[in-house]
């Protein structure tokens, strides 16, 4: 089982939602951050981590002894990571999308690869729990790549649960694509409303089934609501808007272990999410 923990914003309470959940599921159970650019998983499981991998992406390689400056590199690359003038020939790598098409087609043989540093991918565990994350080199523009390395650690006799970045640019598909459930996270403000009916859409689209988790649900309106029913998108948690919750939060502890009956309420929501999926 894959669940990607989604939102249309930031700071819905997604990462709060995959964290707890991850918790009171137990041993059987591993964590996913795709939140590249951001990951703060660690900022509430604090994991013991054991191992730590860089990442590199493919990037074209010159030579310019070989090279006839014919343009057919530059001429197949959509991103214009190649450039042609006269017998000049430049590259780009923070443009490279990494396709390989430059290297197919050059007749010389002038274009190879060399490797262009995205980021790192750690490994580690907290509570008998796996727990992988993916820390995009700043500066870096291409979060997909490392999104997929991270995924590529998913365990088939787990139940994996991936906190997917905010949004729902390519980033948020590369993470949510190909799983078996998608869990929005939202609150009921205009804000959050008009933000989650991107996110819904985008993921109805690649036919991928999901619900929904209220945070914050005694503010704003009922909007949200009315839209789940409008849209048949199941409301499977609600979160108050409540003192104690928020205290857990801002301490960086979990509420599922400092509030053992909402452990209960994590692990309800996964039976929901299990009979939907069912």
């Amino acid at each position: 089982m894959i669940i990607s923990v989604a939102s249309g914003k930031g700071g819905t309470g997604k990462t709060t939602v995959a964290t707890n959940l991850c918790y009171s599921l137990g041993a059987n159970v591993q964590i996913l951050d795709c939140d590249v650019e951001e990951p703060n998983c660690h900022l509430f499981l604090n994991p013991e981590i054991q191992a730590s991998k860089s990442f590199f992406t493919p990037v074209p390689q010159i030579d310019e002894d070989k090279c006839t400056y014919c343009k057919k590199c530059a001429e197949i690359c959509r991103f214009k990571a190649i450039a042609v003038f006269g017998d000049t020939i430049l590259t780009f790598p923070e443009l490279c999308h990494s396709c390989g098409g430059c290297v197919l087609i050059c007749p010389e043989n002038a274009v190879t690869e060399t490797g262009r540093l995205l980021g790192v991918v750690e490994k580690g565990s907290f509570d008998n729990i796996n727990f992988v994350h993916g820390r995009l080199r700043v500066g870096e523009a291409m979060a997909p790549p490392l999104i997929k390395k991270v995924r590529s650690y998913a365990a088939s006799d787990k139940i994996n649960i991936i906190d997917a970045p905010p949004g729902t640019s390519c980033p948020v598909i590369a993470a949510v694509k190909e799983v078996d459930f998608v869990l929005m996270v939202t609150e009921p403000t205009p804000f959050g409303l008009h933000d989650l009916k991107l996110a819904v859409e985008a993921v109805k689209l690649i036919g991928i089934p999901c619900g929904l988790v209220i945070n914050r649900s005694d503010i704003g309106n009922d909007d949200v609501r009315q839209y789940a029913t409008q849209k048949q998108l199941p409301v499977l948690m609600e979160i108050p808007y409540d003192r104690s919750i928020a205290e857990i939060y801002s301490k960086g502890l979990l509420i599922a272990r400092e509030i053992p009956e909402w452990k209960e309420k994590f692990n309800e929501l996964y039976k929901k999410i299990e009979r939907l999926v069912g």
